[in-house]
Parts: structure tokens; sequence; C-alpha cells
């Protein structure tokens, strides 16, 4: 199903988009794909308002099974490049291709391999892509207002605790949630260390215009390893 920027603004608003990925070296991966559209499945059928999926193959799969909007990236490291969601055009054009409705990438402060900043990859993408929905995954204010000056449509608080000027922050930061809401002019997207569903709507009361929530739903191991630490403490 083919929807413009309005009806996925209206589907996704105030709503749980719910994270199905799963990398090479985690237990609910596989090589010939196959178990992440059962997630999608499982999510859809308890009232998901949106996917966000890793991969061409996963989220190929998962539209065929779910008709919810999806934020799709690929995620691979590169040689001397901090940043590994969507980070070069060739990308960009897979995700495009397969028909993700947000298209999400590295927004953090750091070159991409070709030596460019995240505002001159989105103004590229706007280029190719004007009518693409864009979502740029940062982790300081200082990030969102550059991407969203530049003419992203989501931020998501995603990479918060993940880049060295946020390292240690491993705990829902709210506070980044509430500021970004009341200082760029895209939607704000919560993403990262949800771990509750109390947490999930504390995101939208603090401004999120929808929350996004992987390893507490989608990754046993992670699950499995909370209960444990908290149980063993």
């Amino acid at each position: 199903m083919s929807r413009n920027k309005e009806e996925i603004f209206n589907q996704i608003k105030n709503g749980l988009i719910v994270s199905c990925q799963a990398l090479p070296h985690e237990p609910m991966y596989r090589p010939e794909g196959g178990v992440m559209p059962l997630f999608a499945k499982a999510a859809a059928m308890s009232g998901a308002a949106g996917i966000r999926a890793n991969t061409v193959r996963d989220i190929t799969e998962i539209k065929e099974v779910v008709d919810l909007p999806v934020i799709g990236i690929i995620k691979k490291d590169y040689p001397d490049v901090r940043q590994y969601i969507t980070v070069t055009m060739e990308e960009v054009d897979a995700l495009v291709a397969c028909g993700v409705d947000i298209l999400a990438f590295d927004g953090t402060n750091a070159p991409r391999p070709d030596g460019s900043y995240p505002a001159d990859f989105i103004r590229a993408i706007k280029a190719k892509y004007p009518d693409q929905l864009l979502m740029a995954d940062i982790a300081t204010v200082e990030e969102a207002v550059a991407c969203s000056e530049a003419g992203c449509d989501f931020v998501g608080t995603t990479l918060c605790g993940y880049t060295p000027e946020t390292k240690g922050l491993d705990e829902l930061n709210l506070d980044l949630v509430k500021k970004l809401s009341e200082t760029v002019s895209c939607k704000v997207i919560a993403e990262g260390h949800v771990h509750y569903p109390e947490q999930a709507k504390q995101c939208l009361e603090a401004g999120a215009f929808a929350v996004v929530v992987g390893g507490a739903i989608t990754r046993p191991a992670e699950i499995t390893a909370r209960f444990v630490d908290a149980i063993t403490k």
C-alpha cells in the first residue's frame, strides 16, 4: 500500500513503532531470513503503529506480511568511519527502491566515507528523492537542529549514549526528548533505552511524536539478561 506523507504522519502519531532487527551475532538472526516478519506480525496484531527494520531483505519480507509504515535502515560498518546506519547514497538508493515509508540514517556530527556531514547528506537525498520522508538518528540537540534545518522530517534520539559525546548516558533521556520537542521544527521520535510501557508513555508526555521500542520487545536475549541482572543483584 502506498501512503502519502500525511497518512504516514497520522498513522504513527502518538503510536508505538516496533523495531524488528537481529544482527548476525544474535540468536534471532537467520541468514535465510523469515524471522523478523514474524516479530512484525506479532507487533501489528497487538496494535503497533509502525515497524523499524534493517536490511532490504527484512524490510521486503516485513512489507509482504504487515500493512504498517516502515522505517528502513541499512547497518554496515565502514573502516575508519564512526557512523554505521545508512551511511552511503548507495544504501539510500536500495532503501528507496524497496519502498520504505521513512528512510532513517545516522545524523550524528561525524564525516561519512566521502567526507560529507549529515546536513550535506540530507540535502543530497532530498535533491534525488524529494518526496522521501527522512529520519535522522541523533545523539544531541545540536545534531538534531542541524538535521532539522537541512530538511529532515523526523529526528530520533536513537544514538544518545552511543557516541563519544554522549558516552555513559545509558538510561532513557526524557530531558533530551523534551528539549528537542521545544527546539526543532520537525517531528521528534523517542528511541533508545525504552524498557517499560510507562517509559514509552512518558516519552509522549515529554513531547515525542511517536516512540520506537526494539530490544524490550524483539530481542529475547536482552530481555532475559535484564531479568537475570535484576534477580542476581
